[in-house]
């Protein structure tokens, strides 16, 4: 049986990444600050699952841009615009997969059909068609949010950027830069009224300088028999929610390395161990960071403590078909992990 056809077990994952100098999931609430579900004194921040589903299906369209090899990982889920710049509704993206993979008449009978089988995020994170006829999936994999494995201060930055409006004449610059900035400075006298000419614009924004998120998931086995999620889209979720990290990158996200990814395999359809991410923790512990009032800075400064995961996980194990981890270089694990690691994509 090939790994097309074998059917997905119930599984947990859990993820642990780092971001440097930015904030990957803004809360628009917030002046677009960092989110804090917790109390503030509690300092811990947080990322939604959303901003993580974003990474994966990003990665993916950019792997695969057409569907793949075989027109099976199309991306539902995404920014997309006709020849007329015009934003696309949820039905005219569909239609658009549909006439691209050749079955624009299948569609007009079974649009859940044609988008399961074409679509990578559909079988995956499941769908809300809301365009008539009107279906929803389950999606097999769900995450959890992510939270930061101890305190985190977020920082109030500014600057400003100097950038002309009216064009500079190649004559001109011949001319030398005094005459630039003499000719510039009486355009500035000239046109005081006229905002925006030659002045500069001032930016704000949060950054945080250093943080490490701890984010859980599941996956359905039960759910993914109704999505028609495969193995093959198992393994291709997990590559890109590493790659896609990476992969993913704007100037207010920060620099964002995965540190740490763990996939557990149950025998059991029905059982799963649960709440994975309270069986970590860093070294040093949450409580000396905030008693200290200092904050982790890098990944030199800390390590990931695992014992207590791997623990649970070896007390499970007639319960577990396949357990893999995979580890950056960077990270310091404590606990022995070398009989579950695998290589990196």
């Amino acid at each position: 049986m090939s790994d097309k056809d074998m059917p997905v077990n119930n599984g947990e994952l859990l993820f642990v990444k780092s971001v440097k100098d930015g904030i990957p999931n803004r809360d628009p609430l917030q002046d677009s600050d960092a989110r804090r579900l917790f109390p503030e004194e509690d300092g811990r921040i947080s990322l939604s699952d959303v901003s993580i589903k974003r990474d994966v299906r990003d990665y993916v369209l950019d792997a695969q841009p057409d569907g793949g090899e075989e027109k099976k990982n199309y991306i539902f889920v995404q920014e997309k615009k006709n020849e007329k710049g015009v934003l696309l509704g949820r039905g005219s993206l569909a239609k658009l997969i549909a006439k691209e993979v050749g079955k624009e008449k299948d569609a007009d009978k079974n649009m859940k059909a044609v988008l399961i089988d074409h679509c990578f995020d559909v079988r995956t994170f499941g769908i809300v068609y809301s365009v008539k006829p009107k279906f929803n999936l389950t999606g097999p994999v769900q995450f959890g949010w992510a939270h930061s494995l101890h305190p985190v201060d977020s920082q109030y930055v500014q600057g400003t950027v100097v950038m002309p409006s009216k064009d500079i004449k190649d004559s001109e610059k011949d001319e030398g830069n005094e005459v630039i900035k003499e000719e510039i400075k009486e355009e500035n006298e000239e046109e005081s009224k006229e905002e925006g000419k030659t002045q500069g614009t001032i930016w704000t924004s949060y950054i945080v300088p250093f943080a490490v998120f701890a984010m859980p998931g599941v996956i359905n086995a039960k759910n993914a028999e109704q999505t028609g999620m495969t193995v093959d889209d198992q393994e291709l979720m997990l590559k890109a929610l590493w790659q896609g990290t990476q992969h993913r990158q704007a100037r207010g996200r920060g620099q964002q390395q995965p540190l740490f990814l763990l996939h557990v395999e149950y025998n059991d359809p029905f059982f799963r161990i649960g709440y994975l991410e309270d069986l970590i923790s860093l070294n040093p512990n949450w409580e000396t960071w905030k008693d200290a009032g200092r904050r982790p800075s890098s990944v030199k400064e800390i390590s990931l403590d695992v014992k207590p995961l791997f623990n649970k996980i070896e007390s499970f194990k007639d319960k577990i078909a396949r357990c893999r981890i995979w580890v950056d270089p960077s990270l310091t694990v404590n606990g022995d992990v070398s009989s579950y690691l695998q290589p990196l994509w």
